[in-house]
């Protein structure tokens, strides 16, 4: 027992970096190239959606944020701890525009290996700007982890404008565990969060008989997937129990071998999530942040066991000369200072929130530092991915009318599924926020103003929210009302499928929301 107890505490230190002698070139350029590719997608659908949904005619107009923040906070340090973020200094659509396009910039330079400290902080700085005042941000769990992923990868990344492999600047040790921390908090928080006080479907072993069936994009894949006997469900939700709560204790605990297998089961398990149910770049980013378990003597054995011995050798020969160069300690102890409070504040986080633990117990000095510094930076986040699930699907429709209500049309989303004879497209690691952010709305509230917001936008014919459908349905005469009724879908079986081309049964739910119209005067009103 002591000896097990002795070589744990060993393989604990080797996990924390603490006595090892490993190397993290590869894996260190391996995954910053992917957290640019994910930042590239993150701006690039920013660029996308930010007309209709941000912009001075959008849905929800961050210049109309700002100002309701400036009279709910006077003071102006005050307002901008609230709300980290540069369009405090100017919320018009020039300001936006150039975020947007200076933090693509930023994730292109850190994919090619061009100065990607300094485009980390670039991606950080703005895209903290959107998820502070964007209404469409603030809530998504995505956004939170990509935000305290590139907080994390800036003092990882080697500085420079070409650094290359980066031989010259290895990775600080409390940066390499810093990133292992996180991803042992992402994976084990999230498997408590669906064990503990998440749903009942996990704990009564139903949950994957409903997952394909109720995730806002499934795919065909998904639908077979949903088709498959209850046994095999079992055997998901075992794949999820192990890769979200023993694999973290045997990465910690158990070495490089153990290290290997949590990667790998935890890459399976994110890939075929994102097969099935195109959960946008979530899985890209978790399976990313796993890379951090890898050294690059792992790396090359790796290699060797497949027989490519060439490969093996040339990832040995790249980092054999290794130099580090000497830190000023007052920047060493900087960064361990920083690094410590995130890790400390993350626990909390991971205890008060998930453990449901009453935050009012804590001093107010504590929560009151905790919010202002971290909680609003987005620095240090809580994780329950997938706890709660629905058991049932529905989705609310946009059908108006230009002839007084004698006939409906629809507007056909773009990804999400709502036609009996459609699944969604293979869109991942794309995601489409603004299907989703209705899909979403649709399970998590029943406030209706953001689907009235965007039927009087569709009846003012606006072009930004207009394109966001798949369809024009009123190119010849304008609707005058829109409905948003609500339906509830449920898969069919193989049978019927093949039979029909159909995939879901379709039934009238009720309506959403009051029908707006065009009144006598010309004025958008709902109706009484």
């Amino acid at each position: 027992m002591m000896r097990w107890l002795q070589n744990a505490w060993k393989q604990f230190q080797d996990f924390c970096v603490l006595e090892s002698d490993a190397s993290y070139l590869w894996p260190r350029w391996i995954m910053l190239r992917a957290f640019g590719l994910v930042y590239v997608l993150i701006f690039a659908g920013i660029i996308a959606y930010t007309p209709a949904l941000l912009g001075a005619d959008g849905i929800a107009p961050i210049r109309e944020t700002i100002e309701s923040l400036r009279q709910q906070y006077p003071n102006a340090l005050e307002a901008f701890l609230q709300a980290p973020s540069l369009f405090w200094f100017g919320a018009g659509p020039g300001m936006i525009g150039a975020l947007a396009w200076i933090g693509l910039a930023a994730a292109v330079a850190v994919v090619l290996n061009v100065g990607p400290r300094l485009g980390l902080i670039a991606c950080w700085v703005c895209f903290l700007s959107f998820v502070s005042t964007g209404h469409f941000f603030s809530a998504t769990q995505p956004d939170q982890l990509m935000l305290e992923v590139a907080l994390l990868a800036i003092p990882f990344a080697p500085a420079g404008w070409r650094p290359g492999l980066g031989t010259n600047a290895p990775p600080r040790a409390i940066t390499v565990c810093a990133l292992r921390f996180m991803l042992f908090r992402l994976m084990f928080e999230a498997g408590l969060a669906k064990f503990v006080y998440g749903c009942s479907l996990w704990r009564d072993f139903t949950a994957m008989d409903v997952m394909y069936q109720t995730a806002p994009f499934p795919t065909i894949l998904g639908y077979l997937d949903h088709r498959m006997p209850h046994a095999h469900h079992v055997m998901e939700i075992l794949l999820t129990f192990l890769a979200e709560i023993p694999a973290p204790f045997l990465m910690l605990f158990g070495g490089r071998r153990w290290r290997w297998f949590g990667f790998i089961v935890w890459g399976v398990f994110q890939a075929g999530i994102e097969l099935t149910n195109n959960f946008g770049w979530l899985n890209i980013a978790a399976i990313a942040l796993a890379v951090v378990l890898l050294d690059d003597r792992m790396l090359a054995d790796a290699a060797r066991t497949l027989r490519l011995p060439r490969l093996g050798g040339w990832f040995a020969a790249r980092v054999a000369k290794i130099t580090v160069p000497p830190v000023r300690p007052w920047a060493r102890w900087s960064l361990r200072t920083a690094l410590a409070a995130q890790a400390l504040v993350a626990i909390y986080a991971y205890v008060v929130n998930p453990l449901r633990l009453d935050p009012a117990s804590l001093p107010a000095s504590v929560t009151t530092s905790v919010d202002l510094l971290f909680k609003n930076f987005r620095s240090a986040n809580a994780y329950s991915l997938f706890a709660n699930l629905q058991s049932t699907r529905y989705v609310v429709e946009f059908v108006g009318s230009n002839d007084g209500g004698e006939t409906w049309r629809s507007y056909d989303y773009r990804y999400l599924a709502h036609r009996v004879d459609r699944m969604s497209p293979f869109i991942a690691p794309w995601y489409p926020r603004f299907d989703a952010i209705l899909q979403n709305t649709t399970v998590v509230t029943t406030d209706q103003s953001l689907f009235q917001a965007v039927a009087a936008h569709l009846l003012r014919r606006d072009p930004a929210i207009v394109q966001l459908f798949k369809n024009d349905p009123f190119a010849d005469r304008p609707a005058t009302m829109i409905r948003m009724p609500t339906y509830q879908l449920t898969y069919v079986d193989l049978a019927t499928h093949r039979a029909t081309g159909r995939y879901w049964i379709k039934d009238f739910a009720g309506d959403y929301a009051p029908m707006m119209l065009v009144n006598e005067n010309g004025d958008i009103v709902a109706a009484e």
